[in-house]
């Protein structure tokens, strides 16, 4: 076995991992129609002149499905979390009743529910393509060593090995739209 082809495809699955992950993480921003902190992340405070996660500034919560509840750590930050969610444009409008920052998630329409839809899947087509991208570079790998000495017959199976995973990654892919799909569907 040759080890350049095993470290290729070693760190192309850990890329996969990597493009599911972000996949995951991007999916989790959509908005549903249901409160969820993980709709917040990536929001970063001006917590006296620093940027900061606004997980690490505040207590997120949901009391209820329809209801994002921040609670800061200071309240000298309630205003710089108001701007932060603004700025954020996600569509949401932050009310601040000087303990507390509430964001009442308003209903989903059927057109916006379409077009989170596309956004989702447009997403998975973005996480296959770094995935196709993973498998040119292994099969390059795997090419360059056959024509360097590495029996042809092993390099065609190890070809089929990379295809194999490869699948698997996409068939994962498949079923986090679609459960996102549903999600976002559901009225």
């Amino acid at each position: 076995m040759s080890d350049l082809i095993n470290a290729a495809m070693s760190g192309g699955k850990s890329n996969m991992d990597k493009a599911i992950n972000h996949l995951k993480d991007e999916l989790l921003k959509l908005r549903t129609g249901k409160a969820s902190g993980s709709m917040l992340k990536g929001i970063m405070v001006d917590y006296y002149g620093t940027p900061t996660a606004l997980h690490q500034a505040a207590n997120v919560s949901t009391p209820d499905s329809k209801t994002i509840s921040i609670q800061p750590w200071d309240k000298k930050l309630l205003g710089s979390i108001e701007q932060a969610i603004f700025a954020a444009n996600l569509g949401l409008t932050p009310m601040n009743d000087g303990e507390f920052v509430r964001i009442t998630i308003p209903p989903l329409t059927e057109e916006r529910r379409k077009e989170l839809v596309k956004v989702a899947k447009s997403l998975g087509e973005d996480s296959k393509v770094s995935i196709r991208n993973e498998r040119q570079k292994i099969l390059q790998t795997i090419k360059a060593e056959v024509k360097n000495g590495y029996p042809e017959d092993q390099g065609k199976r190890r070809e089929t090995e990379v295809q194999n995973i490869v699948n698997g990654y996409g068939d994962t892919i498949g079923k986090l739209i679609e459960a996102k799909e549903k999600d976002i569907m559901t009225v």
